[in-house]
């Protein structure tokens, strides 16, 4: 017997609010109620998670540790504890999986589902997500909220709508509606600098970029003008996919003093080496292309890289790579952290060799 085809996916983004800043106040419950930053410091680095009594202050993830501090002066720093949120993680996901195997993670703190064929045979998605949420406060001690659509892009932003503790159903007849009233930056590869651009165009709302013609935005914005044209319609066809491939791993240090020489450096990039490696054999991975990052004093970032003929992860090679990339060029500034990916992996490939080098020294 043929079955059916499925006209419409029914896809649901769970994103967890605030999800190391959550994870420290449910652990800590005298951090409850209080203004937190995950990450950096009042005097260095930089807020990776920021409490939703901290955000109403303007506190925002990226934002410098002094800048976050002079906005809210009663602001608490914590230091990330990156295992407790990876184990916290793996207790979420286990709950999705008993719903779906067709589980997308995007994070630690967000996934996409695809659930319109799940293993509760619940048809409605958007009970799927009311019983996964309740599932998620009183297995794990957290909320999250959750977008449910006919894909993953309005799903994404859907799951946006009703933050925190939250959700929000886009059934099929109202997407187009519902994209027609957003404003343009809220779209999937609309950044700052090409909604500054559609602004200037008069392109303000989903409804100004739905009336462009194809051929207009394509001529205005090249290669995205299609998809551009193709969201205005809430048409994307991306797939959940469970099994996303890995691009890069890496390990990065800021320093509580900026460092002007080499030499300090060359020290702080043996740590980093062997973090990355730690990482990397954890994970079985390895890589050919390495990559330096250095953001200076000032905030600017350069990053450096090289490709080797054959796969990686022994940290004296990671480490002496990245020492030839440090000497490449001479500094510009002084600089406040530095940082090793390792890209082009070997989980791109199906076969590949990974080569240990041991220096005589």
């Amino acid at each position: 017997m043929e079955t059916e085809e499925v006209k419409y996916r029914k896809i649901i983004h769970v994103d967890m609010d605030a999800f190391y800043a959550s994870v420290e106040q449910m652990d800590n419950p005298l951090l409850k109620g209080k203004p937190l930053a995950v990450g950096g410091s009042e005097v260095r680095g930089v807020v990776s998670a920021a409490s939703y009594e901290a955000r109403k202050f303007g506190v925002r993830s990226a934002m410098s540790g002094y800048m976050a501090k002079k906005l809210c002066p009663e602001l608490i720093f914590v230091r990330p504890r990156f295992d407790r949120y990876k184990e916290i993680s793996k207790k979420i996901r286990k709950i999705f999986l008993d719903y779906t195997d067709l589980v997308e993670p995007l994070s630690l703190d967000e996934a996409y589902l695809d659930v319109t064929e799940n293993k509760k045979g619940i048809p409605s998605a958007t009970l799927i997500a009311q019983e996964i949420r309740k599932r998620i406060f009183e297995e794990v001690g957290l909320t999250a909220s959750a977008g449910i659509s006919i894909n993953k892009f309005v799903a994404k932003i859907a799951s946006d709508y009703n933050k925190p503790n939250g959700q929000k159903t886009v059934n099929p007849d109202e997407v187009e509606p519902f994209l027609e009233a957003l404003d343009v930056k809220k779209f999937y590869g609309v950044g700052k600098v090409t909604a500054e651009r559609m602004y200037q165009l008069g392109i303000f709302t989903g409804a100004d970029l739905k009336s462009k013609s194809f051929e207009y935005l394509e001529q205005h914005f090249g290669n995205s003008g299609k998809s551009f044209y193709n969201l205005a319609r809430g048409i994307s066809y991306s797939q959940v996919k469970p099994n996303r491939t890995l691009k890069s791993v890496g390990a990065e240090r800021t320093f509580n003093v900026n460092l002007s020489s080499e030499i300090f450096m060359e020290e702080r990039l043996e740590n980093i080496a062997n973090e990355l490696e730690r990482r990397l054999q954890k994970s079985k991975i390895a890589g050919k292309t390495i990559t330096l990052k250095i953001k200076y004093s000032d905030f600017t970032l350069q990053t450096r890289s090289k490709t080797l003929p054959y796969f990686i992860s022994d940290k004296s090679l990671i480490q002496e790579t990245a020492k030839e990339l440090l000497y490449q060029e001479k500094l510009k500034e002084s600089v406040r952290l530095l940082g090793i990916s390792l890209h082009n992996l070997n989980t791109e490939a199906k076969k590949a060799v990974v080569v240990q080098l041991k220096f005589d020294f």
